[in-house]
């Protein structure tokens, strides 16, 4: 874990943001000089009336003299952070040159936009020189910060303009934007000691995350609503029963912000229900930078099992494994790696190094390099009940669940802007993420099916998995001005990624009550091998014209949106079948499962059912979407902005699929979506605003979901439904929002979806009891409301103390029909849901986030940052009820973490954190008439250590 952002940074930008509103508000001689404050009423009336005959004001940047650009900054001694005036203040080239007030406030105009560097000059000072890039907008703030030569500091790290990713400056951006707008970014991340998106996200008022699992809900809407995208561009998904990457996969090393659109706009993907998540990559703009850093992590329930630790035989340290599974297993043995679990030493650690870099390019030009390298552990352990009950209550498996897991990250990302001059620039982005995760589980207890009985024998199920994914992402992004009016934005991107599970191992055995163990062979798959391979391209282009209106009345926007891409999925089980006369006789030692499972056994103790030819099965998928969107962004009145915009998308879907079960075939869903929305803004005073969000969207079934072909998890098998279809969304948010201060937020957003033909995972009807997907009912709703709070309670140079705080209500609704499945799949699938309507899986009615933070600066080199964070959900279904067993249900769950983060000296920084402090149980119970816990588990602690030197 990294400090970002030290004490000089979070001051100078506080007081930037304070120049900015001031210099805003000054009164402007005819050569553009500030007036002083007590200037008469007319020289303030001379002043202004220059000033509207040049039909502008110099809050819009415009000297008497008829100039519309220019720079304006304020200086302050680094040491001190007082002002300091008559500082000498030119172009680099001596064209234009004026000096600071009483205030240090100047301002500077110039005839062009351009890249220009300020000279900054005092007797006693440092002379500082600072690179501005005059390109998005007519007037760029700037603040600086001088050295006195007799300071006892040798290297200063100056803020030379707003820190995009701040937390001041995103509710800037959130307070002036004509769209709902939510964001995370770099600095708040680091005070909260937020290490990836999918932490990063849950932050968010009305967002979530499933214990155990990847997925986030978004006011109460899981995988399937949302989207996901890096900087605007979409990212494919590598798992294959999953929509959306695992968002934890991106380290906040490579992340400068997080963002969530909970309104859908026109040039968002219609695929649109709960959000669209986009984490914005980190953008180099500062001085020369290179860092290092140095961690741990310990796991509480891991560190009891420090010198006891076993996962699988074969993946290494790093989360890579270069297992294949045999081409063909007939005849002899051909498996790499062993049965038995090999004993790790627990050695957890992270460390990172990031480097960056700006240089001057020709006489406009300049291009900014930065790189990050990351490598990240984690181990982890529980215990305790995962079980299943028939609708009467009676056990189907009572068991107890040991687990050992350890989880391994690398991430490499580049990062080159080149900012070619005022009007154009390019950005590559390159991105690789490798993330292993090893499970070792061992279910040991009664197990009805397999015969095994709770008076004379105890039934033990060992699985080992081992899943990677491997991320390439290949960005080129370009920003134009073209003339005064007419602006361009494109961004093209090539994505790979492989998500592979090589050799997922099972094992069934049983313990008599005399200690004897012997192997369950009730099914050939009872002991098996489990093989996936899954692989994406995706190839996705945006491109949008903006063309300024008059008397800044807005825009009017034309773009399009591209995404095609291919999936092929391959899995292979191979079942070692006990042969008659070895189960039940034979007697086994399960600490040396090779001994029989190995190459020794084949052919005398088992034979392998699903030899090459028909072991393997796949589906491949194709996805082509093409969309062409309009908006116009307009000012209505003085405080009223409207955004209006259209969305057209052509959506075409293919699958074809073989299983051994349910043979060949293909399917393609076709769909032309028409998407309005409106966005209004109405600006009530400069701290109030109003806005009011109304859209259609809809949501996509996925490749897995329309195949018939069956994915096998321990307890349940899942079989896709190829007369699944598209569910329509319409959508509508009410939001009041004030901004009392600078860095301050209260906010009250009240929000509504209907979704017709919505689509559940349900059990289907049969005596397999498998798992399918269908569109389950005619209409479900989603409502609730969003409370959001941020507060200064101690706002001082050296010392602040602030809250945050969010909550969502909400209630989801949905009706089942079974009618209507069996008519839409023509018999095929039947549904029994045991009540006739639900809530959606995943929705809690409550969601609550909150900090508390406080920032002690001892001098520009140290400072201390503490916050103490609280999460909490109320109850959320897990599954829907079906055959008359009650709903699996997740008690409310709340977690407590502490952060704290020094700066101990000018390159030293030290974070320490812990969490999961009150390390509450998680439980899951199915509600029949007498609800039965299925189950329970705590996760343990998780304390860590990070060191970082700043070179």
């Amino acid at each position: 874990m990294k400090l970002n952002l030290n004490i000089k940074r979070a001051s100078l930008l506080l007081l930037g943001i304070i120049v900015c509103s001031v210099v805003s508000a000054q009164k402007v001689d005819p050569k553009g000089n500030i007036l002083p404050k007590n200037s008469n009423k007319q020289d303030t009336t001379k002043t202004l009336n220059a000033q509207q005959k040049n039909s502008a004001s110099v809050a819009d940047g415009v000297s008497a003299s008829g100039s519309t650009l220019g720079i304006r900054g304020r200086i302050i001694d680094v040491e001190t952070m007082k002002p300091i005036s008559g500082v000498s203040v030119s172009l680099a080239d001596n064209s234009k040159a004026t000096s600071t007030n009483e205030n240090g406030e100047f301002i500077i105009p110039v005839n062009k936009k351009g890249i220009y560097e300020i000279v900054s000059s005092y007797l006693g000072y440092t002379k500082e020189i600072t690179p501005i890039v005059l390109a998005d907008k007519n007037w760029e703030n700037v603040s600086i910060v001088l050295v006195n030569e007799s300071s006892t500091l040798d290297e200063v790290v100056v803020t030379r303009r707003r820190i995009q990713a701040s937390e001041i400056a995103l509710l800037e951006e959130r307070k002036n934007s004509n769209l709902f707008v939510e964001k995370i970014g770099a600095q708040e991340l680091s005070r909260k000691g937020v290490g990836d998106a999918a932490a990063a996200v849950s932050q968010l008022s009305g967002v979530s995350r499933q214990e155990g699992s990847t997925q986030v809900y978004v006011r109460g809407l899981g995988d399937r609503y949302i989207s996901t995208s890096l900087n605007g561009l979409p990212v494919p998904s590598s798992d294959p029963n999953l929509k959306n990457i695992a968002l934890d996969i991106f380290t906040t090393d490579v992340v400068d912000y997080v963002g969530v659109d909970k309104s859908h706009h026109s040039s968002l993907s219609g695929d649109f229900g709960g959000a669209t998540v986009n984490i914005g990559s980190k953008d180099f703009t500062g001085d020369r930078l290179f860092e290092v850093s140095l961690g741990s992590t310990i796991n509480t329930n891991a560190l009891k099992q420090w010198d006891n630790f076993y996962l699988q035989d074969g993946p290494n340290f790093f989360g890579y494994s270069d297992y294949n599974a045999p081409a063909d297993a007939q005849g002899s043995y051909h498996f790499k790696n062993g049965w038995d679990p090999k004993k790790k030493t627990v050695t957890p650690l992270n460390f990172a190094v990031k480097a960056g870099d700006s240089f001057k390019v020709g006489e406009e030009g300049r291009l900014s390099l930065f790189a990050v390298v990351n490598f990240a552990n984690g181990y982890g352990a529980r215990d305790g009940v995962n079980s299943s009950f028939s609708a009467q209550g009676a056990p189907l498996k009572a068991l107890n669940q040991s687990q050992q897991n350890y989880t391994a990250n690398t991430t490499g990302m580049l990062n080159a802007n080149y900012q070619i001059n005022a009007k154009h620039k390019l950005t590559y982005n390159f991105m690789y993420v490798n993330a292993g995760n090893h499970y070792r589980d061992m279910f040991t207890g009664f197990i009805r099916d397999a015969g095994v009985d709770a008076e004379n024998y105890r039934g033990t199920v060992n699985r080992s998995t081992f899943s990677s994914t491997q991320l390439l992402i290949n960005q080129l992004l370009g920003k134009h001005t073209l003339t005064d009016k007419l602006e361009l934005d494109w961004g093209l991107a090539y994505n790979n990624v492989k998500g592979d599970m090589p050799d997922r191992l099972q094992s069934m055995y049983s313990e008599t009550t005399d200690g004897d163990h012997y192997f369950i062979r009730i099914n050939a798959a009872d002991n098996h091998r489990y093989t996936y391979y899954l692989k994406e391209n995706e190839l996705a282009a945006n491109v949008s014209a903006s063309y300024k209106l008059g008397a800044d009345k807005g825009k009017f926007t034309v773009g399009y949106n591209g995404r095609m891409k291919e999936r092929s999925f391959d899995v292979m089980q191979l079942n070692f079948n006990i042969l008659d006369g070895q189960q039940g006789t034979t007697k086994i030692d399960p600490s040396n499962l090779d001994q029989y499972l190995g190459a020794s056994g084949y052919g005398s103790f088992y034979n392998i059912v699903g030899l090459a030819g028909n072991a393997f099965q796949n589906y491949n998928g194709d996805q082509d979407i093409h969309a062409a969107y309009a908006n116009i962004d307009y000012k209505l009145t003085e405080s009223l902005t409207g955004v209006l915009g259209m969305r057209y998308e052509n959506i075409k879907q293919y699958v074809d699929f073989y299983s051994i079960e349910y043979s060949r075939g293909n399917n393609t869903l076709k769909k032309n979506g028409f998407l309005p929305s409106l966005n209004l803004k109405y600006t009530l005073n400069d701290k109030n605003n109003l806005r009011l969000g109304a859209s259609k969207t809809y949501t996509l079934p996925q490749f897995k979901e329309r195949a018939r072909f069956p994915y096998e998890e321990v307890t349940q098998t899942i079989v896709g439904n190829q007369y699944l279809y598209a569910s329509d969304n319409y959508n509508l948010d009410l939001k009041w929002e004030m901004f009392p201060k600078d860095g301050e937020l209260y906010s009250v957003t009240a929000f509504g979806k209907y979704i017709e033909n919505p689509i559940n995972e349900i059990m289907v009807s049969s005596s397999a009891n498998d798992i399918s997907y269908a569109n389950t009912g005619d209409k479900g709703y989603v409502y609730g409301v969003e409370v959001e709070a941020k507060k200064y309670l101690m706002n001082l140079v050296n010392d602040k103390l602030s809250i945050g705080f969010n909550t969502a209500i909400m209630k989801t609704d949905q009706k089942f029909d079974p009618d209507k499945v069996r008519n839409e799949t023509e018999g095929l699938i039947n549904i029994d849901p045991t009540q006739v309507s639900s809530k959606f899986t995943g929705a809690s009615d409550f969601i609550v986030n909150a900090d508390v933070s406080y920032l002690k600066s001892f001098d520009n080199n140290r400072n201390l940052t503490a916050t103490l964070l609280y999460n909490y959900y109320s109850d959320k279904l897990n599954a829907v009820g079906t055959n008359g067993r009650g709903n699996w249900v997740d008690k409310g769950l709340g977690t407590l973490d502490f952060v704290l983060k020094s700066k101990v000296t000018r390159h030293i920084g030290v974070d320490l954190a812990a969490r999961n402090i009150l390390n509450p149980s998680f439980e899951r119970w199915q509600e029949n008439e007498v609800p039965i816990q299925v189950m329970s588990y705590k996760r343990g602690a998780f304390f860590s250590l990070g060191v970082n030197y700043k070179f």
